[in-house]
């Protein structure tokens, strides 16, 4: 797991309209990297709507969305709900497993791999400033927002 203080991973995925999206490209910047399960289910609307609504107060912090889905899937939720941030599509899991939040779960006795909800804010160098593993949706928008207030 990782802990603040620690070198964000590096990613380079696909957004929602097939271009390719870097963390380095946010190089002297805050950006929030949140990993959430499935683009248009509920806690995963809640999660994108809530930090959707708070982007005018956040000043030059980037943000971007993260799940397995494919981008085809993250354009028609990104669409829908008129997200103003990037949504990579993480097909693969490489970059949920660099920051350790894919993991074994279960549901109805069925054990499976997935998305653990969580969000990580990196500072302009390139350095985890905050780390928050199995964030409820309605949280991440109210840790980025005390976040960057500090």
């Amino acid at each position: 797991m990782l802990s603040a203080g620690d070198k964000a991973p590096a990613f380079a995925l696909p957004d929602q309209d097939g271009a390719t999206v870097r963390l380095s490209s946010f190089k002297g910047r805050r950006v929030l990297v949140f990993f959430y399960p499935k683009a248009d289910t509920p806690g995963c609307t809640q999660q994108a709507c809530g930090v959707n609504e708070i982007l005018d107060r956040i000043g030059d912090t980037a943000v971007v969305g993260i799940s397995p889905d494919p981008a085809a899937r993250q354009k028609k939720f990104a669409t829908k709900y008129g997200l103003g941030f990037p949504l990579l599509a993480d097909t693969e899991h490489a970059v949920a497993e660099a920051y350790g939040v894919w993991k074994e779960k279960s549901m109805y006795g069925r054990t499976y791999f997935g998305i653990e909800r969580s969000a990580f804010l990196v500072g302009p160098t390139g350095k985890l400033e905050r780390v928050w593993y199995k964030i409820s949706p309605k949280d991440t928008p109210a840790k980025l927002l005390e976040a960057v207030a500090s």
